[in-house]
């Protein structure tokens, strides 16, 4: 079973899982909260599919777009699965991971620096 974790959505993520032909996805509002609610989203598929993390053989992660912080969220959450779980991680992108311990480490693609100060009125 493979995990795809998305995160670059302005206001939403998204979770799928694939094995095969079928593809389940769950998607959920998550408006400057993603950090809150990937790992419960990524939990809630799992259990609807009667599936536990250690049947994960493979996890995918959206490495493009988004804001700083939602894509750095969800390549951090996507390695430290891999990490934990002792299983490879992949740039949706197609970009080569690195290798490192013998494991794969995705790093983000930022397309712009970070945004981490409020604009003076």
């Amino acid at each position: 079973m493979i995990l795809y974790i998305d995160t670059t959505g302005k206001d939403s993520i998204e979770v799928a899982l694939g094995d095969g032909d079928r593809i389940f996805k769950k998607r959920a509002a998550a408006f400057r909260k993603q950090s809150e609610k990937l790992l419960p989203l990524i939990g809630k598929i799992l259990r609807e599919r009667n599936l536990g993390l250690e049947e994960l053989e493979k996890i995918m992660v959206k490495d493009q777009g988004g804001s700083f912080t939602s894509l750095r969220i969800g390549v951090a959450t996507a390695n430290a699965l891999g990490f934990a779980l002792r299983i490879p991680v992949e740039a949706a992108s197609g970009r080569m991971a690195r290798r490192a311990a013998g494991l794969s480490v995705v790093e983000p693609a930022y397309d712009k620096g970070p945004n981490i100060t409020l604009k003076k009125t």
